[in-house]
């Protein structure tokens, strides 16, 4: 065991998992070998509690934590809850006014509505597949109003740089919302993302921030490797955007290449 543990927290899609839901063995053994010298290795997600849990246990790790939601929900471990986890904070925000203004700039788009218990609330047409069971097709009119842990817009028809262009075009001023892969938009609750979650955690695990490492890919990742890297280490991914390096100041090997085994590996 480590006398000076770190707090590592890893996205997971595009991170540990490639596109089809596959982890590397030589990603499980670092991940492994990290906790067995003593650190405290997280993931930090934006899946809803009930798709993350099953990947803690897929790659066979059972943290104090999990950041779900992009940081608007934290699990904590607890042996006698029925799948040893309990949610342990859950930032919400009203979605009303976030729903009709992007409803009125995206007429093709597909919503969903995460509440604090992790059910989804979808429109038709939302791809059923990322939201699994927990959840049920209603009108868009029936997710307003519900208290919302995060809104999800799908927009097909729009390509990445377009769907941005949109996006910025809003004005989502009370909200947080980051754009995780191709027309794909997560809004959290106003201030709240992985990096504040991940702070608290920090806070009440006592690990200096100097011991922090964090990794992966994504836009909605960029708050999280800013923090990471201010005092410790924050890491993206190869394939990740330009604005998603930057912020890291790191690059390490593409998912595809185990880049995340080779920054576990080295790390005392």
């Amino acid at each position: 065991m480590t006398t000076a543990r770190r707090l590592i927290a890893l996205d997971i899609d595009g991170t540990v998992l490639h596109e089809d839901g596959a982890v590397t063995p030589a990603v499980v053994r670092a991940i492994r070998s990290a906790v067995d010298r003593g650190h405290e290795v997280m993931l930090a997600t934006g899946r809803s509690a009930s798709s993350t849990l099953p990947v803690a246990r897929q790659i066979g790790i059972e943290p104090e934590y999990l950041v779900c939601s992009n940081g608007a929900v934290v699990l904590r471990r607890d042996a006698a809850a029925p799948e040893g986890y309990v949610r342990h904070r859950v930032e919400v925000f009203d979605p009303t006014e976030v729903l009709r203004t992007i409803s009125g700039a995206l007429s093709d788009a597909r919503y969903a509505v995460e509440d604090d218990r992790g059910w989804f609330r979808y429109t038709e047409g939302f791809p059923p597949q990322a939201v699994g069971p927990a959840g049920e097709q209603v009108a868009f009119e029936e997710m307003l109003t519900v208290p919302a842990t995060r809104v999800v817009v799908v927009s097909p028809n729009h390509a990445t740089e377009e769907f941005l262009g949109v996006v910025e075009r809003m004005g989502l001023h009370r909200v947080s919302y980051a754009v995780g892969w191709t027309a794909w938009l997560d809004i959290a609750p106003d201030g709240v993302n992985k990096a504040t979650a991940l702070e608290r955690v920090r806070q009440e695990l006592a690990v200096p921030r100097s011991r922090v490492v964090a990794a992966g890919d994504g836009r909605n990742d960029i708050e999280m490797l800013e923090w990471a890297r201010e005092q410790g280490v924050g890491a993206a991914m190869g394939q990740a955007p330009g604005e998603v390096r930057e912020a890291a100041g790191e690059t390490i090997g593409a998912v595809t290449e185990d880049g995340l085994a080779g920054l576990l590996d080295r790390l005392d």
